[in-house]
């Protein structure tokens, strides 16, 4: 299992990344939260020469797959060859109201838009014509200038974040991985989500061994009593915060907690987030994070999803990421 962590804002991009792969992190991830992933991507890309660099994740229906297509080259090529692009959907209010653009149909529409991808790949680097034409994306019209030259490193591997059998099932049937969200647990990972990906890319005729799962796991982390709580708490919100999505539904409904959903997305609305931490109990805590020191959370980590996942992350204290604490931890247990 190899590790990974994330590179949260620019000031981070443009000072931290070749300290973090001189630390010994495998990967180092960006996200569409506050900046542009690909823009963090390619300032990652310039301060490293070894690390995997992968959006975790771009918002795919935010753009177009032409659009992906050329930041993804482009990263790529700039990171000679290490950049992985991972995509996912969002959901529906964010899509319409805060990026502003059409939802439907998001498994059918994912699985087009990767093959759309491919479509144009296949022309830039196979020379192949440019014809694709799907219910949601048509791609027909290009010419030479349009052509990026720098194409001696390919194609970027694709991986695709999901929760549910639907999105699941397209990773396995289109793309190279599986993104799994950090709201998600050992068990729904071992009984619905890696079967399922086993039984799809059997379907297809495809490897498992060509195949990623990729994590991010809670971790609160604390080496007193007191940043330990504080860790907690922090963690706590932002696993109800996810709980109160429908979408995520299927995650609680596994262990017989689908009925704090409609309660969460209640208080959501009413602004609560504080209160919604509150009413998780021990067991959802420990469920979907790991909890205690670092050498502690390594070890959790290790047991729960070493043969899992094939590279791992973390979730800790509100901002995506592995703490350099654990990940000297877990160097220890390889």
């Amino acid at each position: 299992m190899k590790i990974s962590t994330m590179i949260n804002t620019l000031l981070q991009a443009q000072a931290d990344p070749k300290h973090l792969e001189e630390l010994g992190y495998d990967g180092l991830f960006t996200n569409e939260s506050k900046h542009d992933p690909f823009l963090l991507a390619a300032v990652t890309a310039d301060r490293t020469s070894k690390v995997e660099i992968m959006t975790y994740i771009a918002v795919a229906f935010a753009r177009t797959p032409m659009v992906v297509a050329h930041s993804a080259h482009d990263v790529n090529s700039l990171s000679k060859g290490r950049f992985t692009l991972g995509l996912g959907s969002q959901i529906k209010p964010h899509i319409t109201r805060r990026f502003s653009m059409p939802w439907s149909h998001p498994a059918p529409r994912m699985k087009e838009f990767i093959r759309a991808l491919h479509a144009i790949w296949d022309c830039w680097y196979d020379d192949k014509p440019l014809k694709f034409e799907g219910e949601f994306y048509t791609h027909t019209l290009t010419s030479p200038m349009f052509v990026p030259e720098d194409k001696e490193f390919g194609r970027p591997q694709i991986t695709l974040a999901a929760v549910g059998p639907e999105m699941t099932k397209v990773a396995a049937e289109v793309a190279d991985g599986l993104l799994c969200h950090s709201f998600t647990t050992e068990r729904y990972l071992r009984e619905v989500t890696a079967p399922t990906i086993q039984r799809v890319l059997a379907e297809n005729g495809r490897a498992r061994e060509k195949f990623r799962l990729v994590g991010m796991p809670y971790i609160a982390m604390g080496e007193t009593d007191e940043a330990l709580e504080k860790a907690i708490v922090a963690v706590k919100r932002t696993i109800a915060f996810y709980a109160s999505t429908p979408a995520y539904k299927p995650v609680l409904d596994l262990h017989g907690w689908g009925d704090i959903q409609p309660e969460m997305l209640r208080l959501s609305k009413l602004g609560r987030w504080q209160e919604m931490g509150t009413l998780l109990t021990d067991d959802i805590l420990n469920s979907f994070c790991v909890v205690g020191n670092a050498a502690a959370c390594a070890r959790e980590i290790n047991r729960r999803f070493t043969g899992l996942f094939d590279l791992t992350c973390g979730y800790t204290s509100g901002e995506p990421g592995l703490p350099v604490e654990v990940l000297s931890q877990l160097r220890q247990l390889r």
